[in-house]
């Protein structure tokens, strides 16, 4: 078994999570972590004695034995490190987002191509077996025709200093909303406030319109006092909640919904609800068992995969850019006070 030679860029509130999922992976062995911070570099030398520690990433970089990168570090920086990772051979993992705009996300998955290298963001949400239990529910047509996707994402800070509580939560309900779906929203329309910082939004709602009537609905705030993170999927046929915080539970599903019939006359309803009969349906609700396996160790196995077998990840670079552009056009939208922006 080819163990690969790994190096992790930031360390500061997900690289250590990297750094020991990588530790814990037998195909892989982190050589480098890289940090600009003295104190960050010292704790991970303690418990990981073996890795080498460095402040300036060129070390990574001039070392050909590195043969993957993994990006942590604040979004402003994931363009230049990774762009500089995949010029001297090396795959390539970002944090998400994957850049902090669609024009360097677009030069990024061009240079990967060319360079003949994997891209891959970390959209770690797609990797839990909840996420792929919900994909799953919806491919199979339990649900029914799809018709809306309501999120609430809030929780009291982290506060960002470089980018809003849009781009920090949001990538999470996009990526899994595309996911979901399987497709791309045709238009984002967003409202948000700005109250610790007059220039960085920290509550805001953002509504992706979907082709065929179909609306996904995010809540995203770094003001609340409880933290919550709830999706619901509606469909035609049945309603699943996946409730994250939830320890055990975290997915039901809902044989629950409305049917809607003609007056027996049999007189067209022409819109008119008065001229038709509505039935509420309410019946079993079930909770699949979900395995307890940690999301990230899943996103460091499908990386090397990857890497092995040359396909395309399921969070590649495209991934990464869809959801900045519906990033950018939810920051349009807010400074129209909340018109909608086509994609």
């Amino acid at each position: 078994m080819k163990t690969v030679q790994t190096a992790v860029i930031g360390c500061g509130y997900w690289g250590p999570n990297l750094i020991r999922n990588l530790h814990e992976e037998p195909r892989a062995h982190v050589r480098y972590v890289c940090d600009v911070n003295p104190a960050r570099l010292e704790a991970i030398k303690r418990r990981y004695p073996s890795v080498k520690t460095v402040a300036d990433s060129r070390a990574v970089f001039d070392d050909p034995n590195v043969e993957a990168v993994f990006v942590a570090t604040p979004v402003e920086t994931h363009f230049d490190l990774a762009s500089a990772a995949l010029k001297a051979g090396k795959h390539v993992l970002v944090e998400k987002p994957l850049t902090d705009s669609a024009a360097s996300a677009r030069k990024l998955i061009a240079l990967a191509e060319r360079c003949k290298r994997v891209l891959m963001v970390d959209h770690t949400f797609l990797f839990t077996a909840a996420v792929q239990k919900m994909k799953e529910i919806v491919e199979s047509g339990e649900l029914g025709e799809i018709y809306y996707i309501d999120s609430v994402r809030v929780n009291l800070g982290l506060f960002q200093h470089d980018i809003n509580v849009v781009w920090d939560l949001g990538p999470h309900d996009i990526s899994i909303a595309n996911y979901l779906l399987d497709r791309a929203p045709e238009r984002v329309s967003a409202v948000g406030a700005s109250h610790v910082s007059r220039q960085i939004e920290d509550v805001a709602y953002v509504t992706l319109y979907y082709p065929g009537n179909l609306l996904a609905h995010f809540h995203v705030n770094w003001l609340a006092p409880v933290k919550v993170r709830q999706m619901l999927v509606g469909g035609s046929r049945k309603m699943l909640l996946w409730n994250d915080i939830e320890p055990s539970e975290k997915i039901k599903v809902y044989d629950s919904g409305v049917t809607v019939r003609p007056m027996p006359d049999g007189r067209p309803d022409k819109g008119d609800v008065y001229k038709t009969l509505i039935q509420y349906r309410t019946g079993d609700m079930l909770a699949p068992r979900l395995e307890n396996i940690e999301a990230l160790s899943r996103v460091v196995a499908h990386f090397l995969d990857c890497i092995e077998t040359g396909r395309e990840p399921l969070t590649s670079g495209r991934v990464g850019l869809e959801v900045i552009r519906v990033l950018e056009a939810a920051d349009r939208s807010m400074k129209m006070h909340g018109e909608a922006v086509n994609l």
